[in-house]
């Protein structure tokens, strides 16, 4: 079973950068589909991004296409969110989610299609 932390998270000022990492466990990384999701407090659970297995294909949300890169290292078993030019609304837990399937912008941007979900790491934006 594949086992996710997330790292990167912190307080930044509106307009920084920030970036995420997601490093996976097992052998099953490469075979699965990354996403990004955040949740702020009453909010649900957002779509951010995805990447398919083979990192040939992504997908980012309206909210943050242009400000948001999400890309993967296979070889190091890790997922990454690059966040620039933070907006207030940004702020929220970001969770790595993972699930064996084949790409589909559809079901990848769905957090009920995954397995596999991180811990979390706090992103907040602030004035």
């Amino acid at each position: 079973q594949m086992q996710l932390v997330e790292s990167g998270g912190g307080l930044v000022q509106a307009g920084g950068s920030l970036r995420l990492s997601c490093v996976a466990s097992g052998r099953t990384f490469s075979s699965c589909a990354m996403g990004w999701f955040r949740q702020a407090p009453g909010k649900e659970r957002e779509f951010v991004a995805a990447i398919s297995w083979s990192g040939g294909n992504t997908y980012v949300a309206n909210s943050v296409k242009g400000r948001f890169t999400i890309s993967r290292d296979n070889a190091r078993n890790t997922v990454s969110l690059q966040m620039n030019s933070l907006k207030l609304e940004d702020t929220a837990v970001y969770y790595c989610a993972g699930t064996p399937i084949f790409w589909n912008n559809i079901r990848a941007a769905d957090p009920g299609s995954y397995r596999y979900w991180g811990q979390g790491t706090q992103v907040t934006v602030s004035s």
